[in-house]
């Protein structure tokens, strides 16, 4: 079945690798151009949890995972346009990533007993994991 041209699997794995691309590449960015701002909320809001002497070290971290699951599914999104065979696993690793970062976002959540903001993670992380299953085919 097609639509507007495209298959309906290809437009699923664009969608997916536009949504993942935005969602990431937004979220790193806003880490890296207000970097001082978030790393004063992290530390507060980690600092009765045992990751509290660690926030300076994994903000870096969760600032680089996330802007390159966005940066990576964006890339992914572009190949698969122009309809280059590398996109397919392009986006399915900006899709990994996306998972990894999910993964240690919600590992954080849950060890500061924000379980709210854990559960909120729990859409984005299936979302992102139905992309990542797609590209399989």
């Amino acid at each position: 079945m097609e639509l507007f041209g495209f298959s309906v699997l290809l437009l699923s794995k664009l969608f997916f690798a536009a949504f993942n691309g935005i969602l990431f590449t937004q979220s790193g960015l806003d880490k890296v151009f207000h970097y001082q701002g978030n790393l004063d909320y992290f530390k507060d809001h980690f600092k009765k949890s045992p990751l509290a002497s660690t926030v300076g070290l994994l903000m870096p971290v969760i600032t680089l995972l996330e802007t390159s699951a966005g940066v990576t599914s964006l890339v992914g999104l572009l190949l698969l346009l122009l309809g280059h065979d590398a996109g397919n696993s392009v986006a399915a690793t900006g899709m990994g990533l996306g998972g990894l970062s999910l993964v240690c976002l919600f590992f954080g959540q849950r060890i500061a007993q924000d379980y709210a903001g854990a559960a909120a993670l729990v859409p984005y992380f299936l979302m992102t994991m139905a992309g990542f299953v797609l590209y399989a085919f």
